[in-house]
């Protein structure tokens, strides 16, 4: 069987894919990868479908042993990786050879780290798809000792690479106005859009705190409304002011009120922050937001057409006249350090 061992795991590693749309109205989100980019980078590097099942890796990975030759790639928060004691490059596809140890260590940048394989993990599937919910009792963390199935891998090539997005230290988060977006005075809307936030340490796939310096941004006149329906993105702003950017496992229904929605395509920016990583937000009209989003989602679709070989082969590269090849060459023949 195709299948790759545990032989250890970190504390939240688990089986993820895309989600489980389409399942709102009966009280479940989405879900899926925290960092939907990072899947579609490893499904390009592997030339194979975005649909294939990954394993999402917090803060660590763990070590894994290959019952049979597979191709892997590494995409999302940069880990520390070896395959048999050598190191693995990130943004990476490499071959792990059957009977090969795989170990990925810990963070270097961002939160969450992803392991793709050829073919895709093949765990068993639960309305439609085979993400982890932990919220709602879908799935579990993987274990040391598991033994995670592999699909058929119709693929070949490693040794690729791609550059990833730069989405791994905060930045500016762009957002469209939400259902109570005109309820918060035009003062603190400006105030939230001029304020530096930093991401704290309190967060996980249901929600993330934002900190900030100085009063929060309650507004008197919407400090509740009646529970209505909300959806990963949406920035909530509770009692004392603070917001929360909820994602991937958020509830589907919330009585605070909303002051804006991070874009879907900059979601991962804020799932990826490292705990205290400065986060701005800054609002883009409806019509401003949904041309950025089909941007992005055109952008991703064209990731096939970027990856590259990790060496290149001199024997393909159309600019190769444009190298220096010779400089610092010494000869054999008249070798100058060689002179007394």
């Amino acid at each position: 069987m195709r299948a790759l061992i545990v032989h250890h795991a970190g504390p939240g590693v688990a089986v993820q894919d895309l989600g489980r749309p389409g399942y709102l109205a009966m009280g479940l989100t989405q879900g899926g990868a925290a960092d939907l980019r990072a899947v579609h980078e490893g499904a390009a590097l592997l030339r194979q479908s975005v649909e294939c099942a990954v394993l999402e890796m917090v803060g660590t990975g763990g070590t894994f042993e290959a019952t049979e030759d597979i191709r892997i790639a590494l995409t999302g928060a940069v880990m520390t990786a070896q395959i048999d004691g050598e190191t693995a490059a990130w943004n990476a596809s490499h071959l792990v050879p059957k009977g090969a140890k795989l170990v990925i260590g810990p963070t270097r940048s961002g939160t969450y780290g992803y392991l793709h394989v050829g073919g895709g993990f093949a765990t068993d599937a639960a309305l439609g798809s085979r993400a982890t919910h932990q919220s709602v009792g879908l799935g579990a963390l993987v274990s040391t000792g598991d033994t995670l199935a592999i699909g058929a891998d119709k693929g070949r090539d490693t040794g690729m690479t791609l550059t990833p997005d730069p989405r791994f230290t905060g930045g500016t988060v762009r957002i469209v106005p939400s259902m109570q977006t005109e309820d918060f005075d035009p003062a603190i809307r400006a105030r939230f859009e001029d304020t530096t936030f930093r991401r704290d340490p309190r967060a996980n796939r249901q929600g993330v705190r934002m900190d900030s310096d100085g009063e929060g941004f309650s507004n008197p006149k919407a400090l509740s409304i009646v529970s209505e329906v909300i959806v990963p993105g949406d920035i909530q702003v509770t009692g004392d002011g603070t917001p929360f950017v909820l994602m991937a496992e958020s509830q589907t229904t919330g009585g605070y009120p909303r002051i804006g929605t991070v874009l879907p395509c900059d979601l991962p920016r804020i799932a990826q922050a490292p705990a205290g990583a400065e986060i701005r937000f800054t609002f883009l009209t409806l019509e401003e937001g949904a041309a950025q989003q089909a941007r992005a989602t055109a952008e991703e679709r064209k990731l096939p057409l970027q990856v590259a070989p990790l060496v290149r082969d001199p024997a393909t590269m159309q600019d190769l006249l444009s190298y220096q090849l010779i400089g610092g060459v010494v000869s054999a023949a008249d070798a100058p350090l060689d002179e007394g």
